[in-house]
C-alpha cells in the first residue's frame, strides 16, 4: 500500500471532531521525531474544551559557500542571523480535527472506518483535510531521505481546533512563535482547494470576515393601534434598501468586491396581533483588501445615523483578508503541479476563513493546496485514492524547488 494512503487511513480512523485530537499528532510526532523534527505539543483553552497542537521544527543547513565567515565580529552575528544568507522556512499547516459526522445511518460506511469504494477512500476527514496532513508527512520523509541536509528548514503547524471557534488554535501557536521571535518565510495549508482535478486551483488568499448583531429599538404595541407602538421592521426597511444596494468597494486583481450579507432577521412575540417592540438583524462583512474594519464599520455607521431609529450595535472580527502575489512560493506550487500533472493552476481568494488568516500575521507568503472540495463537510466525504500520491509528489516538488540553491 502506499505510504500516504496508509497514513491517512490512519488519521481518518481517529474521531477527532472538534477539540478532540483522537491521538493523530501523536502518529504524527512518531513520524517526526525520527526525522530529526523537535515536536512541541502545545495545550489551550479551557478544561471543557481543551485543544491540542502541534508545532515541530526541523532546521536545515546552511550552505558551505553562504555560512558565516569565521572573522565575523561577534558584534555583527545577529545581523549575519537576519540577513538574506540563512536558511528559509517552510510550513506544512492544518488540523486533524474534523466537522461531526452528522446522522450515522445516512453513511454508506462508518464516518471513522476508511472504506474503499469506486476508486474512492471515505470517511470523515479523508478530503479535510487528514489526506493533505498525511501527503505532507510522507512527501518530507521521502525529500529527507534523498536529501539528508537540505538548505531549507521545515515546520509543521497543526491544531485541534481550526473545525471549532478557533480560539485556541493555530492563533495561540502563531502568537507565542511571534513572542519568540520566530522567522517563517513559507507556509501551505493543505485545504481541500482543487475543484475539478487536483491542483487546478490554489487559494493564495483570503477575504477577511466582519459580523455584526444590530439591535433596533421599538415600542411594543396592539397591531390594531399603530400609534401607540413604534415599529423596528418598518423604521429599519429604508436603511436596508440603502445597506442592500451599497457597493462597499470595487475589489482589485486579485479579490471581488467586498459584500454585506444579512444572515438572520427576528422580531416579533409570535403572535399576529403584536407590534415587536425590538428588532435583531445578524449581518456579516466579507470584505477584501481594499477595506478595513474601520472604513466599513464607519460606513455603516453613518448609513444607520441617516434613519430615524434608536439601534445597539456589536461588532465581531473574525479575520482579516490576507493576500500572497506571485513570487517564490507561488511560483514554486505551480511548476510543482504543472510537472505532477500538466495543469495549469489558477490562483484564486474565493471561499471562506482559513487558519492561514493567522499564519500570514508572521509569514509573509502563505497559500493553500489540497485535494478536491467536493465533498468537504457531507455525509460520505471522500477524496479520490488517485490523487493522494499526486497530492504527496506536488508537496515534495515544493520542497525540491525551495531548497535548490
Amino acid at each position: 500500500m502506499s505510504q500516504t494512503l496508509h497514513l491517512a487511513e490512519q488519521l481518518i480512523s481517529r474521531a477527532s471532531a472538534t477539540p478532540d485530537d483522537a491521538g493523530c499528532q501523536a502518529l504524527l510526532i512518531a513520524r517526526l521525531e525520527p526525522l530529526g523534527f523537535k515536536c512541541e505539543t502545545i495545550i489551550s483553552g479551557p478544561a471543557h474544551f481543551r485543544v491540542t497542537n502541534l508545532w515541530a521544527k526541523f532546521e536545515g543547513f546552511m550552505p558551505l559557500a553562504q555560512s558565516a565567515p569565521v572573522h565575523i565580529a561577534i558584534n555583527s552575528i545577529a545581523n549575519f542571523a537576519d540577513s538574506e544568507t540563512r536558511v528559509k522556512t517552510l510550513v506544512f499547516a492544518g488540523h486533524t480535527d474534523v466537522v461531526p459526522t452528522g446522522p450515522l445511518e445516512q453513511w454508506h460506511s462508518h464516518p471513522f472506518t476508511p472504506s474503499h469504494r469506486a476508486g474512492k477512500l471515505y470517511g470523515r476527514g479523508a478530503a479535510d483535510m487528514k489526506t493533505s496532513i498525511a501527503a505532507m508527512v510522507v512527501a518530507v520523509e521521502e525529500f529527507l531521505e534523498a536529501n539528508p541536509e537540505p538548505a531549507l528548514s521545515m515546520a509543521f503547524l497543526i491544531t485541534s481546533d481550526e473545525e471549532g471557534p478557533g480560539l485556541d488554535g493555530t492563533v495561540v501557536v502563531c502568537q507565542q512563535l511571534q513572542a519568540r521571535g520566530e522567522v517563517l518565510d513559507y507556509c501551505i495549508v493543505g485545504e481541500p482547494t482543487s475543484v475539478d482535478t487536483l491542483g487546478d486551483m490554489i487559494k493564495n488568499g483570503r477575504r477577511g470576515t466582519l459580523s455584526g448583531k444590530l439591535t433596533v429599538k421599538g415600542v411594543q404595541g396592539h397591531i390594531a393601534y399603530p400609534h401607540l407602538a413604534k415599529n423596528p421592521i418598518h423604521l429599519f426597511a429604508p436603511a436596508l434598501a440603502e445597506l442592500v444596494a451599497t457597493q462597499w468597494d470595487a475589489g482589485n486583481a486579485f479579490f471581488p468586491a467586498t459584500s454585506w450579507q444579512v444572515s438572520n432577521i427576528h422580531a416579533g412575540t409570535g403572535a399576529s396581533n403584536v407590534i415587536p417592540g425590538e428588532l435583531v438583524v445578524d449581518f456579516n462583512f466579507r470584505f477584501c483588501t481594499e477595506s478595513t474594519p474601520e472604513s466599513l464599520q464607519q460606513r455603516l455607521l453613518s448609513i444607520l445615523d441617516k434613519h430615524p431609529f434608536e439601534y445597539g450595535l456589536k461588532w465581531t472580527l473574525g479575520g482579516l483578508p490576507f493576500l500572497t502575489t506571485p513570487g517564490t512560493l507561488v511560483e514554486a506550487v505551480r511548476a510543482a503541479i504543472l510537472a505532477e500533472t500538466g495543469v495549469q493552476t489558477e490562483l484564486s481568494t474565493t471561499g471562506g476563513t482559513s487558519d492561514g488568516r493567522f499564519i500570514a500575521k508572521i509569514c509573509p507568503q502563505v497559500i493553500e493546496l489540497g485535494p478536491l472540495n467536493a465533498s468537504i463537510h457531507q455525509i460520505n466525504e471522500w477524496v479520490e485514492v488517485s490523487s493522494i500520491d499526486p497530492l504527496k509528489n506536488i508537496y515534495k516538488g515544493v520542497l525540491e524547488r525551495l531548497a535548490a540553491p
